[in-house]
């Protein structure tokens, strides 16, 4: 079977129908690709903050930080940390989130240099340090 070409305005030599019909099935079944899997937040956190949070050593403990006053714990906080936690800020969302994009943009002083970039990577990590109790 031949047809016109679109672009050409003229007969294709050798075009199938059933080509053409596995080019349109292939196009439908594109648009039904599902979404990429949400990231894992235990998983990103266990690459990204438990070395450094295991233990108190390096970091504080995370364990129950989800409306925490900033600052709180047996951790030998920066200055600038105490200053926060003295000024009543608590750890919400908002400001775990602000804290993980740019800890030292959000707290100059932090003793913090790791950052998590990517919003979808910083919500699923906050989302697991709630369940952390």
């Amino acid at each position: 079977v031949q047809r016109l070409c679109p672009y050409r305005h003229s007969e294709v030599p050798g075009e199938s129908m059933p080509r053409a019909a596995v080019l349109a099935a292939l196009s439908l079944s594109l648009g039904a690709v599902p979404a990429l899997a949400q990231p894992d937040g235990k998983g990103l956190y266990d690459l990204q903050c438990n070395f450094c949070h295991a233990d108190e050593s390096l970091g504080p403990s995370l364990t129950g930080i989800a409306d925490r006053k900033i600052g709180a714990g047996s951790f030998e906080y920066s200055e600038a940390m105490k200053a926060k936690g003295a000024a009543g800020v608590i750890w919400t969302d908002a400001e775990l989130d602000a804290f993980l994009k740019a800890p030292t943009t959000h707290t100059p002083g932090s003793k913090m240099m790791m950052s998590v970039t990517d919003d979808a990577n910083r919500a699923a990590i906050i989302a697991y340090l709630k369940t952390l109790k």
